[in-house]
């Protein structure tokens, strides 16, 4: 099983929660959020504006065109009891993602520790050990 969380993401006047994976091997040098161009164009960041930088991404599968745009958003994890800091991202628009990717640095602005991979379970770093959340269940974008 996967970790994933709620996000609510908000950019300018445009709102979104949606459910992201937490993936550790998605290395980044910013807290970002990468999302599915479906996502993108809710918020109004698809086609790329001018404020967008066309990169390539080196991933497990090859390269991959993005389209970064930084400060791009702001984001927070929303949990049944609490939600987490409001955290500046910038948003990483892929053609490939099926899902929103929250990258090593966003989860850790986030402060989320991983407490099992595989039952799914998580945590707040300020909260309690004992403290575990479960991860969401996968929702496909609509």
């Amino acid at each position: 099983m996967a970790v994933r969380v709620r996000l609510r993401i908000s950019k300018d006047d445009k709102v979104e929660e949606v459910i992201a994976l937490i993936n550790s091997g998605y290395e980044a040098d910013t807290p970002q959020l990468m999302i599915p161009i479906p996502l993108a164009k809710r918020l109004s960041v698809w086609p790329p504006p001018p404020n967008s930088k066309e990169e390539i991404f080196e991933t497990a599968g090859g390269p991959l065109r993005v389209w970064v745009i930084r400060d791009g958003a702001k984001a927070k994890i929303i949990a049944s009891d609490v939600e987490s800091k409001e955290v500046v991202i910038d948003l990483v628009i892929s053609p490939l993602a099926d899902e929103p990717l929250i990258s090593d640095v966003l989860a850790d602005e986030f402060e989320i520790v991983i407490e099992r991979f595989a039952e799914g379970l998580w945590r707040f770093r300020w909260e309690q050990a004992g403290k575990l959340r479960k991860s969401e269940r996968r929702r496909p974008l609509i």
